[in-house]
């Protein structure tokens, strides 16, 4: 089986766990520009075209509990913005209504912008540098953490009126809590077949396909040996891993069974965990999967 990821390998959607429904619409839909494209129940299918497929899913769980600080899970989820500009129109917008920032930094391959949403889960809005200008040192990539220049990313939003994110938004990548580094390489590359493309920060390390500088981001900043969240909790309910190549796909469901992992298939989508409890769906397409796959 092939152990080659496709060059189109890429994250589809995150599916949040929110404590209320209303409220995440009010932020991600009517504050940073959403649109509804389905609803499941008390879930909502969210993209920027307004159209499927998802990029957001937000699944209400009335009474949840903020995410313990020492435990696995979420770390943030990135929102790539396709220019410059895209990214500094949302910020002007976000300051405009006064929410609140988190931090701000030049990684060398992307600017990155980061904040809460209404129940604490971790964001992340970027967009990338073309490829040409990122940092490479020894033959290997090399992302650093600077401070941003938000003065002059703000000098680069245009007047026009608001009328939502652009149609290329999409999730660049999921960070994560981990218990253990080897562990997250172990399934990361060594299972899901992602290149380990960054090792230099202490405490984490990050992994990709098709040369880009990360999809999944994995850390031990919680602590090492950190436990799963309750259930009961907002955060990270999955991701999911677009994987366009039934070889590839093949190939993951082969080595996750010869490694003794429990999989799980249904309708071209394997469900997997990582060793930390972290959940990702493989799909052979961009879609939803229902919850009744599950």
């Amino acid at each position: 089986m092939s152990e080659q990821l496709p060059q189109d390998t890429h994250i589809g959607y995150a599916h949040l766990q929110v404590r209320d429904l209303g409220r995440s619409l009010a932020f991600y839909r009517d504050l940073l520009g959403f649109r509804e494209i389905g609803r499941e129940g008390s879930t909502m299918l969210l993209s920027a075209t307004g159209s499927p497929p998802p990029v957001l899913v937000l699944a209400e769980r009335r009474g949840a509990r903020p995410k313990p600080p020492r435990t696995t899970g979420l770390y943030h989820v990135a929102i790539r913005l396709p220019t410059r500009r895209d990214l500094a129109r949302v910020f002007r917008r976000l300051l405009e209504h006064e929410w609140p920032f988190q931090g701000f930094s030049d990684h060398g391959v992307s600017e990155a912008l980061y904040l809460p949403d209404p129940d604490g889960n971790g964001l992340e809005l970027y967009r990338d540098r073309p490829r040409a200008q990122w940092p490479w040192r020894q033959g290997r990539l090399a992302m650093v953490t600077n401070p941003l220049d938000v003065e002059d990313l703000l000098r680069e939003a245009t007047p026009e009126p608001w009328d939502g994110l652009p149609a290329e938004t999409d999730i660049g990548h999921i960070h994560l809590h981990v218990a253990d580094l080897e562990e997250a390489e172990a399934f990361y590359s060594g299972i899901l077949g992602l290149a380990v493309t960054q090792r230099d920060y202490p405490g984490a390390r990050f992994f990709a396909a098709g040369g880009y500088h990360h999809h999944v981001g994995t850390n031990t900043w919680a602590g090492r040996g950190a436990p799963p969240p309750p259930p009961d909790t907002v955060g990270l309910w999955a991701f999911t891993l677009v994987v366009p190549d039934e070889a590839a796909w093949a190939g993951i469901r082969e080595r996750a069974q010869v490694a003794g992992l429990p999989v799980r298939e249904s309708a071209g989508v394997l469900f997997l965990e990582d060793p930390s409890a972290n959940r990702l769906w493989v799909t052979l397409e961009h879609r939803f999967v229902p919850e009744e796959l599950d």
